[in-house]
């Protein structure tokens, strides 16, 4: 019933944390303690709490278990399939009771009623910050486990967004799209040839 009232009834008696289990207590306090029992058996990675664990090792093996009967996808975890399928089906069951706004994923419907109501329900357990985005959530754990799992296969860089490995990879690209209209340099990304045009109206003025 707490997660109706908003009852947290399990305190951290050395900061002002409180939460609506024993068990996320249990994982906020390795933040005091600094412990990280959960070990890679592949790398030198070791976080506090086991789900992010279960995540990092799947990326050293690679395994992907559940297919998709209909195309190539396949992931390792069933949830990703339910989500994948609806791709096919066109489907948009999760439908919000406010405006006609409909949704394939629950997770978006989620995120889209922030807007009515300006919660932030997705929390981190170490820190207290608060996300409107799950993805969002996902990004900033990050800083807390050190860990960069997407590894560019050209020089071995690696990151811990994904939009962060992209920009990267296109310092790699041969190809340089964006072109300066007031002299021969051209750029990767759209970022850089900004920065150089900003030189020629330095120059300028």
């Amino acid at each position: 019933m707490v997660t109706h009232t908003g009852e947290k009834p399990f305190k951290c008696d050395i900061c002002d944390y409180s939460t609506i289990g024993m068990s996320h207590l249990k994982l906020h306090m390795a933040i005091h303690t600094g412990e990280k029992p959960f070990r890679c058996e592949h790398c030198d990675f070791s976080t506090a709490r086991k789900q992010d664990l279960k995540r990092h090792v799947a990326r050293h093996t690679g395994d992907k278990p559940h297919k998709c009967e209909l195309c190539d996808y396949s992931t390792a975890h069933r949830s990703h399939m339910k989500r994948h399928m609806i791709t096919h089906t066109g489907e948009k069951p999760y439908k919000c009771e406010i405006c006609e706004y409909a949704a394939a994923q629950i997770s978006s419907l989620r995120a889209h009623m922030t807007k009515h109501t300006g919660e932030k329900p997705y929390q981190c357990e170490e820190c207290g910050y608060f996300t409107t985005k799950k993805g969002a959530l996902a990004k900033h754990m990050t800083k807390h486990t050190g860990e960069k799992p997407y590894m560019c296969e050209v020089c071995g860089y690696a990151a811990a967004v994904k939009g962060t490995l992209k920009q990267h990879m296109a310092t790699h690209a041969v190809v340089k799209p964006y072109r300066c209209d007031q002299c021969d340099y051209s750029a990767a990304q759209i970022a850089h040839l900004r920065r150089h045009k900003a030189k020629h109206a330095e120059e300028e003025n």
